[in-house]
């Protein structure tokens, strides 16, 4: 891993061809970029043309989730974007990449984001008293509802289906997102597995007790997520 400072500048086009929302100045842009390639990442391209399903329609307790979420980076991060809503929070997201000095940082941070969310002692209780029944499937069937019902302003619409668990049988405890608007909108890899992918995997499975694979597809923007399932 090479520091920002040793890497070489990308060139930025001064007109680019679809920009994410508002156009970002330079500097911005350019630390963007040269940060998602120093985390061995790039950005996703956008040969995708299938239908974009409408992920504008708020639910009641939707900004609620947002501004908790945000607020919860923003003490992680030490920093804050000045644009409201979701663009401020990839913003914030994109910040917390470059706060950390290599991917596991990152990771790590995310990890504790998460947690905080969480009131004390709850996850530990869940982790003892609920993972272990029926094997497992109790507590991953529930975390997948709840995932479902509640991250929809995160990632976008998703919906429950089936996952071949290790000893054979299947339980539906999994979640699939038709096309999730966190890697949709930043756009960049280095941000959807070291800010989301791997450190949901591991919240999940060291402080819930209840493993998680994620697999995001970085061409059509989806996101497979099963729970109880081993990796």
């Amino acid at each position: 891993m090479k520091p920002l400072a040793l890497l070489r500048p990308l060139t930025i086009s001064s007109a680019p061809s679809k920009p994410l929302s508002q156009p970002l100045s330079l500097p911005q842009k350019q630390a963007f970029r040269v940060l998602c390639s120093s985390l061995d990442s790039k950005p996703i391209q956008d040969g995708y043309t299938a239908a974009k399903p409408d992920n504008n329609k708020p639910g009641v307790l939707d900004d609620l989730f947002l501004n908790l979420f945000r607020n919860k980076m923003v003490q992680e991060v030490g920093w804050d974007s000045e644009k409201p809503g979701y663009e401020g929070l990839i913003e914030v997201a994109n910040r917390l990449m470059m706060n950390g000095r290599t991917n596991s940082d990152t990771k790590e941070a995310a990890v504790r984001i998460l947690i905080s969310l969480f009131p004390p002692f709850l996850l530990e209780l869940y982790r003892i008293l609920i993972a272990p029944i029926g094997g497992g499937k109790i507590a991953a069937t529930m975390v997948a509802r709840v995932t479902a019902l509640t991250c929809q302003w995160l990632m976008g619409t998703c919906t429950i289906n089936s996952v071949d668990l290790p000893d054979g049988t299947s339980c539906r405890s999994g979640v699939f997102v038709e096309r999730c608007k966190y890697l949709e909108e930043s756009k960049c890899v280095g941000i959807c597995i070291n800010t989301c992918k791997l450190p949901t995997q591991a919240f999940f499975k060291d402080y819930m007790g209840v493993p998680l694979v994620m697999e995001p597809n970085f061409t059509d923007y989806s996101c497979q997520q099963n729970l109880g399932e081993v990796h």
